[in-house]
């Protein structure tokens, strides 16, 4: 068979490295990418601002209840605001001094009024000289008129209504007002022209004698804002946070930064961040391969899990970047269940965690949202198993959608002010991720399996139908040897099963196996009719040979026209290894006289390759013990024990299973499967009286000739038939 890429590359150990070490910088380097692109990516994005025209509907990606500092502190503002300015109490001494004052400036009003010598104008330009009384000419003039009885009433009225005045709060911003109410307090006996009088005298003196306090009214202001409550701000899930065309303010600048849709202002905090988590990530990964060397051998298998794996990611990534809804949709689970049946369970397990946490790294839900994909990728794969059924894919996806909405219900219905819509909606979207992962798994896997040639179980099982055209040919143009296949096929499907081979594709390589030989039916004996001529008996041992070994290409050929698996093709190929043809070979070494040197081997040997794998290892003996027994019919148990343990000694002799990993263990073991398999099948059976004996049936394609020295040729001690 032709060597492929990476056969090449694995063996030469320096490449192998070489190719390792290149596939894992290159996933440490996109895995690193797909954690700080989504920071440049919105840094390359316009800034919001307040003051800004929002360009678009902004939506509340989630339901969140949080303490707002701009409400909080306006809040507090309008309480200090309500606080009005504190004053003093009303101080005594100014009243004592302005009594004092208005009583200096009667006495000199009185001494004027006295005054013999001073003419009635030098008298008026007294008083209007006067700092605080401010009297007009006609005032002036009505005061000199008074007689000395009415003076002193004017002048006591004065005094009691200033000392009444000056009794109450007079606060600066109320002067005026203060001064205005004077005549309304002047007695009502007194004359209107007198009481005019009494209030030109009083209002000057009037003055404040309650002042602003600053240190209490700041006081009284910061207790006001102490008693304020943090004030929260909640949103629903789906609610218009900043309608498209709004002016953002603060308010909603800040409830965009809430929920990590404005750029933080530091960046390389990030960028470290996200270095470790994927140095760690790595770590992890390598430490795996390490104690599981089988997929670091499988160089193109693991080409395909780095390449799914940074798929997942880096989409992933790039899709639901700034969002907190969308990232449950992304059916990320796909990659789990696409790994395990491809290659199974144990790696699809492990690698499901990594992706999970650097998908929700740096999200806002990243806790949630990692145990989200983490335990519905395990349920999925625990319950996918082998993904032998369409109907494991039905029930890995309903555990998908289960565990998904449990997690989701586990961190959604402690939250306050729960939203029930909100909660509604993430349960549906965990219901479609159920049905979106595995629909998606069985796309990948199907068109990956064609392209890289590998084999799924739902391959296997679709070609394992007995309406395949394949095996209806092989069906129609040789019964015998179909149903010598089926009955391989069971023998290695029981013992593949007990030493832990793939057992599914073990049956399914084994009804293949002798496809080749429903071209040229009749030069098989299983499809030969008792008493009819052997064709062999006519021909050449060199054609009989190649006609015997035609049906290894002729079944490759087939195989490749109904497009089976590449694996498949592997059974065709090996299942002979490279023996030869015992019958063929023995009769051209008799022609030549016993003389083996003047026979060529190669003529006689099939094409092989030997068996590569465990599974056509178990193929190639169980083929020659089915034939072997099937011909000879051992009597007892023990016999049937010793003949099969017999094949396989002849073929590990021949070094047909050295390129497998069978142990002696093994080998036993199969041994055992294959004693109680047959004996199930060619158990002994009664013979009725009068009962003639049947003829023993044929060995070969033709007559077997007597057995060669097993020291001195590849042909073994007892000649087993050719299956």
């Amino acid at each position: 068979m032709p060597e492929d890429s990476h056969s090449r590359i694995n063996r030469w150990p320096g490449r192998k490295t070489l190719f390792l070490s290149l596939l894992l910088l290159i996933c440490i380097g996109v895995s690193y990418v797909s954690l700080v692109l989504p920071i440049f990516t919105r840094l390359a994005q316009p800034q919001l601002t307040v003051g800004e025209v929002a360009p678009e509907d902004i939506v509340s990606p989630r339901t969140i209840t949080y303490t707002s500092d701009i409400l909080t502190e306006q809040q507090k503002e309008i309480a200090a605001r309500a606080v009005p300015p504190i004053y003093s109490p009303p101080d005594t001494s100014i009243a004592r001094h302005q009594l004092e004052r208005l009583r200096a400036s009667l006495t000199y009003i009185t001494n004027v009024r006295a005054d013999t010598f001073a003419i009635n104008d030098q008298k008026i330009a007294d008083l209007a000289a006067l700092e605080d009384i401010h009297l007009d000419q006609t005032s002036a003039q009505s005061i000199l008129a008074l007689n000395d009885t009415r003076w002193q009433a004017v002048q006591q009225e004065a005094i009691v209504v200033l000392e009444q005045v000056m009794r109450s709060t007079i606060r600066e911003d109320r002067l005026e007002d203060t001064r205005r109410s004077v005549p309304t307090l002047v007695s009502l006996a007194l004359p209107e022209d007198q009481a005019e009088i009494v209030a030109d005298l009083v209002v000057g003196f009037v003055a404040p004698n309650s002042f602003y306090s600053e240190s209490l009214t700041k006081t009284a202001r910061e207790n006001a804002r102490a008693t304020v409550s943090p004030v929260t701000q909640s949103y629903m899930m789906g609610e218009t946070v900043v309608q498209r065309g709004h002016v953002i303010n603060a308010t909603d600048l800040e409830a965009l930064e809430q929920f990590g849709l404005v750029q933080p202002e530091r960046r390389w905090q990030d960028l470290v961040s996200a270095g470790v988590i994927t140095f760690l990530i790595s770590l992890f990964v390598l430490l795996y391969l390490r104690r599981k060397p089988t997929l670091t051998n499988d160089l193109r298998g693991l080409t395909l899990i780095a390449a799914l794996f940074l798929t997942f990611l880096f989409t992933g990534r790039l899709l639901v970047s700034g969002n907190t809804v969308l990232p449950y949709v992304f059916p990320l689970t796909a990659f789990s269940l696409t790994i395990a049946s491809l290659f199974g369970a144990e790696p699809a397990l492990i690698l499901t965690l990594p992706l999970a946490i650097l998908y929700a790294y740096n999200t806002p839900n990243a806790l949630d949202l990692t145990l989200y994909f983490l335990l519905s990728g395990f349920f999925g794969v625990l319950l996918l198993g082998r993904a032998r059924r369409m109907t494991y894919f039905f029930w890995s996806g309903a555990a998908i959608a289960v565990s998904g909405a449990a997690v989701i219900l586990v961190f959604r219905l402690n939250q306050p002010n729960m939203d029930i819509v909100g909660l509604a909606t993430l349960m549906g979207i965990a219901l479609l991720n159920g049905v979106a992962s595995p629909s998606l798994t069985v796309l990948l896997q199907f068109f990956l399996a064609q392209f890289l040639g590998m084999t799924t179980a739902l391959q296997l099982m679709e070609i394992s139908r007995p309406d395949h055209p394949l095996l209806q040919f092989i069906l129609r143009n040789a019964p015998g040897t179909y149903q010598h296949s089926l009955q391989v096929a069971n023998l290695a499907e029981q013992a593949a099963e007990q030493i832990g081979a793939d057992t599914l594709l073990t049956r399914v390589g084994a009804l293949y196996h002798d496809a080749g030989k429903s071209q040229n039916p009749f030069y098989f004996i299983e499809n030969q009719v008792s008493d009819n001529l052997n064709p062999h008996d006519e021909l050449e041992p060199v054609i009989s040979a190649a006609t015997i070994i035609r049906h290894v290409p002729d079944g490759l050929e087939l195989a490749h026209k109904h497009r089976l698996p590449r694996r498949i093709h592997d059974f065709i190929a090996e299942h002979h290894g490279t023996m030869l043809t015992r019958y063929q070979y023995a009769k051209a070494v008799d022609a030549a006289g016993g003389d083996e040197s003047k026979v060529d081997k190669e003529l006689f040997r099939y094409p092989g390759p030997r068996p590569q794998s465990r599974e056509t290892a178990i193929l190639m003996l169980a083929d020659g013990s089915e034939a072997r027994v099937r011909a000879e019919r051992p009597k007892d148990v023990d016999d049937l024990h010793d003949l099969i343990k017999d094949v396989v000694e002849n073929r590990v002799t021949l070094g047909q299973l050295d390129d497998t990993d069978l142990t002696f263990h093994d080998l036993e073991v199969i041994i055992d499967s294959f004693t109680t398999t047959l004996r199930g099948i060619y158990h002994p059976r009664l013979e009725y009286p009068n009962q003639k004996k049947a003829a023993p049936p044929k060995l070969d394609a033709a007559p077997t000739l007597p057995a060669v020295s097993r020291q001195t040729s590849e042909v073994p001690v007892n000649p087993q038939p050719d299956a």
